[in-house]
């Protein structure tokens, strides 16, 4: 009875808080309205310590999604994580997870902000290594040292906010836009935004925090962590363009974006490949906001967490029936075996590929226009178009292994769709994969974009998904391993296939050249020359002194008699030098 208590408490709390938050964000939305509230917490002399909270329609809203997301998350969880004798602890973790993702969307300041960011660090790194295993620790060590970095741009950043003498950044954006020290503060909170929104080459950390359980992986991976850092970058876009380095993240964005897509289609893990979906898309939201299009970044965040959330539970509840394999070749004709859950995973994929009039198309085919009709290189234009087409090209790889072919598990096989907890769960999202991006549309943009375009690039975006959806289907078909070996004579199939090599260098690439490095230094110096010109020559040189002093203070005739002649022989030298 407490396992059901706290789940369903926590889910019908979260789930109608979400609802309110959401009416509450529309009202705001349409009047225009932002609240400040200001608790002071305590009054001391002439020092103020005061809590700030801004209630803005953004905040509002992106807290709804949260709430409605972990909510159903929560409710999941229930029968997925049934067989764990810790659930409790589990959904109090989660609890705390989605607290502190609270605490961060409705600060305008800087140290109410930290506390929600080093909160996020701190509960997914117990979250990752929730299964206590080795490969679980390395992957919660990643996460969290990965993180620590962002965190310590976030400190630099506060200490330089002192110049103002208060830490309420929203006051300051606008005003102090030319000032250089702000330009800074700006900089090292693009930083630390690159480090929690794992954009290169801080990008190894996303994959590895796949070792936590599905739930918590369908929240981080969908509107919890690893916006965290785009939701930043939001809050100072009227910084962004300011500063020179804009252009720096907008490079290093489109790289993500298409890093992770050719990553994707190597990868033959399930969980792997929808995290490495999730960094595309990521890397899509930093560039259009490094455009300068804050509005359209929030918009495609929150379409996003919807169709990710819902593909995120899709693959838990496969690997849940395929008693925790997760290796895509082992599946094979799932949509006979499993067709609800299958079909709902089908609309996933399709909003992820922008499928008109899913959740998926009215922000990714407004961004592609956007980037269409822009003012930019040839890099950047190429960055784009190939990496929408690698999204369709993994996503039809996956439907390929996934929903068509023959059974490949074993022929005595639990696969059904009897968890009516988990597809009452998934059919909360599906409902808004289908209709969310439209309701949004609505409400963001009620006047639309006039974006007019020449007929070629109208029909670019359609062009290169049918041509990525063909190829992705074409490579699973004839196989990865011919294309590997066209091209293993450039040794570019491993390259290719390992986020380049970013996982290599971030574990053994940070500890064993280091501790290389050390152990040359001990075993040379330490060791080595020092200790022989050292402390054992300056022994051997005091042990001589001394046995001769010793011989000196024995007082022997024969010394008496040595030194008397030497006097000698120095007197009749002296005498022949006066003669």
């Amino acid at each position: 009875m407490k396992i059901i208590s706290i789940c369903y408490i926590s889910f019908i709390g979260l789930f109608f808080t979400s609802m309110s938050l959401f009416y509450m964000g529309v009202c705001l939305l349409n009047k225009d309205f932002s609240y400040f509230i200001e608790w002071e917490v305590i009054n001391l002399n002439s020092v103020h310590i005061v809590m700030t909270l801004i209630l803005d329609w953004m905040s509002l809203m992106f807290m709804s999604f949260v709430l409605f997301i972990s909510s159903l998350v929560i409710y999941y969880s229930k029968d997925y994580m049934s067989e764990d004798k810790n659930i409790n602890r589990f959904i109090i973790l989660v609890l705390m997870f989605v607290c502190s993702m609270m605490l961060l969307i409705i600060s305008p300041n800087m140290i109410s902000i930290l506390l929600g960011w080093d909160g996020l660090g701190l509960v997914s790194y117990c979250l990752v290594i929730y299964f206590q295993n080795v490969k679980s620790y390395n992957a919660g060590m990643l996460t969290a040292l990965s993180n620590r970095l962002g965190d310590v741009a976030f400190l630099l950043a506060i200490a330089w906010m002192l110049n103002y003498g208060s830490w309420n950044y929203i006051y300051y954006l606008e005003v102090m836009q030319k000032d250089w020290e702000m330009l800074l503060i700006g900089s090292l909170m693009m930083l630390a935004a690159m480090t929690k929104s794992a954009q290169i080459p801080f990008s190894s950390w996303l994959p590895a925090a796949m070792a936590a359980p599905t739930p918590v992986s369908a929240l981080v991976h969908s509107s919890t962590l690893v916006t965290a850092g785009v939701y930043l970058l939001i809050r100072f876009s009227p910084l962004l363009l300011s500063l020179a380095v804009s252009k720096f993240l907008l490079l290093i964005a489109c790289l993500t974006m298409f890093m992770a897509g050719l990553g994707a289609n190597y990868e033959f893990d399930l969980k792997k490949i929808i995290a490495l979906s999730t960094l595309s898309q990521l890397g899509l939201m930093m560039s259009i906001l490094s455009f300068g299009f804050m509005k359209l970044a929030f918009f495609h965040l929150l379409t996003h967490a919807l169709f990710k959330a819902l593909l995120f539970m899709c693959a838990g509840s496969i690997i849940h029936n395929m008693i925790n394999n997760q290796d895509i070749r082992f599946m094979g004709s799932l949509s006979s075996l499993m067709p609800m859950t299958m079909m709902y995973m089908s609309v996933a994929n399709l909003a992820l590929c922008g499928m008109p009039f899913l959740a998926g198309f009215y922000s990714k085919d407004l961004i592609l226009e956007i980037v269409y009709g822009g003012n930019f290189n040839y890099i950047i234009f190429l960055l784009f178009v190939i990496s929408t087409s690698l999204t369709v090209m993994y996503s039809f790889r996956l439907v390929y292994y996934s929903l068509t072919g023959i059974v490949n598990i074993f022929s005595y096989h639990p696969m059904n769709d009897s968890s009516f907890v988990m597809l009452k769960s998934m059919f909360g999202l599906l409902m808004m994969a289908v209709m969310g991006g439209s309701m949004l549309m609505w409400l963001m943009f009620p006047s639309p974009y006039m974006i007019c375009l020449p007929m070629e690039l109208k029909n670019l975006t359609l062009l290169i998904c049918l041509i990525g959806g063909f190829s992705g289907y074409l490579i699973s078909a004839v196989s990865l391993y011919y294309i590997n070996q066209s091209i293993k004579y450039f040794q570019m199939s491993w390259f290719l296939g390992s986020m380049w090599f970013m996982p290599s260098l971030s574990t053994n690439g940070m500890t064993f050249y280091p501790l290389k490095l050390g152990y040359n230094l001990i075993k040379n110096l330490d060791q080595g020359w020092s200790e022989f010109m050292g402390g054992q020559q300056l022994y051997k040189f005091a042990l001589m002194n001394s046995f001769y002093i010793e011989k000196m203070q024995n007082n022997y005739l024969k010394i008496y008699l040595m030194l008397m002649f030497i006097w000698i022989l120095i007197l009749f030298f002296i005498l022949l030098i006066i003669n």
